[in-house]
């Protein structure tokens, strides 16, 4: 996609600190990190997001990403991170490419958890939202 901030970065058109590369995924610093150490893992073909990404990309990006978490922890120090994926404006998602976060994270660094919200099911909401998930697998 010619306007895609991260198919750029790929082409080599806009910079980008790169920790790791192969023929599939290129996993770069993100310039907007949660924390030191904040990488991004994309996918070098363009998929709008993960769900419109194939599952045997998916499974790579998986197996990538757990080896470059490793890497981030043992780099930045951190003793825990995040992986995060947001599929959709409405999660949050900023930039339409498939992309995952690794978000080092230190004990008292000020970030939470989303938190939730007082949301219950009503009388058999719970089976009937089950039973729906189900039947679209």
């Amino acid at each position: 996609m010619a306007d895609c901030v991260f198919c750029k970065i790929i082409k080599g058109e806009l910079p980008s600190y790169k920790v790791y590369e192969d023929d599939l995924i290129m996993a770069f610093l993100d310039i907007n990190p949660i924390n030191k150490g904040h990488t991004l893992v994309v996918p070098k073909e363009h998929y709008k997001s993960t769900l419109e990404t194939p599952d045997d990309l998916v499974k790579h990006l998986a197996v990538i990403t757990n080896k470059i978490s490793r890497a981030v922890l043992k780099a930045t120090g951190a003793r825990a991170c995040n992986i995060g994926i947001n599929n959709g404006a409405e999660s949050g998602q900023i930039i339409f490419h498939t992309h995952w976060h690794i978000m080092p994270r230190f004990a008292g660094d000020g970030y939470e958890l989303w938190k939730g919200k007082d949301t219950t099911y009503g009388e058999g909401e719970i089976e009937s939202v089950a039973k729906k998930i189900a039947d679209n697998i």
